[in-house]
This record gives C-alpha cells, structure tokens and sequence, in this order.
C-alpha cells in the first residue's frame, strides 16, 4: 500500500510539473492569437514520465551510449542491498521479537524492544535510500542515456 501511495504521489508531482510548465506557453501563445501552439509530443511526456527527475523540459542532456556495465553493477547493488536487509531481519530482528509474543505486556519489554530495534531500522532506512535512490533511479537514467544528474552538486 505504501508503494502503491508512492508511486501515486510522484506521478501527480509529475503532472503538476508538466502541467505548470506547459500552460503559461498555451495561453501566451492563445493571448497572442499565434498561429504556432507549441505543445510536447506524447514521447516527450513518456520520457519525462520514466527520467529520474521532478522538473518538466520539452530535452534534458543526453549521453551518447548507454553504458551496460554501469546499468548492471547498480542493479546487481540493488540486490546486494535487498540479501543485506534479509539478513538484518533474520539475525536482529526475527529472535527479537519472536520471543515477545509469548511473554506478557510491560513497559519494560516495550523500551527493550524499541532500543533494540533502533539499529536495525536505522540500516534498513540507509539501504533503502541507497537501493533506491541512487541505485535504481542511476540504473534507470543511465538506461534512459539521462545525462543530468548533478542532484549531489
């Protein structure tokens, strides 16, 4: 559900950004009574739709080659990270609450359970922004010779 949501919000982000760039050049060129309304073609909008990136241009910079290599190191880190969050679950998680359930509520097995869950969450949170975000979103630019990616700059 929480992905499903996900993928709602940036496709209407998108949208948005799509719609606000290309409106104000309809209506000025509508305004103006010209005759030449410049609106993108629908592969233009599919590749917005596909880029790692939240700003609509009609062309972004472009590499030449695509570099499979590259594409196939980010995917195969992509996986590393999922094996590496499997095995947090199994040895920092699973034992720590598989034995909660059978024991009675109080307030100290809650603390207890919330202190030594902190660690584990805070390394599923780093492999999530790593799989995801600079893994999957370069593997997918550079699959789509997407050559903007100063977002660390």
């Amino acid at each position: 559900a929480a992905l499903l949501l996900a993928l709602q919000v940036r496709l209407v982000m998108k949208a948005h950004s799509f719609i606000r760039e290309n409106v104000p050049r309809v209506l000025s060129s509508a305004k103006d009574k010209s005759s030449t309304v410049h609106i993108p073609r629908i592969s233009q909008y599919l590749y917005f739709l596909f880029a790692p990136t939240l700003i609509y241009r009609d062309n972004y910079p472009r590499n030449p080659t695509i570099r499979w290599g590259y594409v196939a190191t980010k995917f195969a880190q992509v996986l590393g990270s999922l094996f590496y969050a499997y095995y947090i679950f199994v040895r920092l998680c699973i034992p720590q609450f598989r034995n909660s359930s059978q024991e009675t509520f109080n307030l100290r097995g809650l603390v207890l359970c919330i202190f030594n869950s902190i660690l584990p969450g805070v390394l599923i949170l780093f492999l999530v922004f790593f799989a995801f975000l600079h893994c999957w979103l370069n593997a997918f630019a550079e699959m789509l010779r997407f050559a903007d990616r100063m977002f660390y700059k």
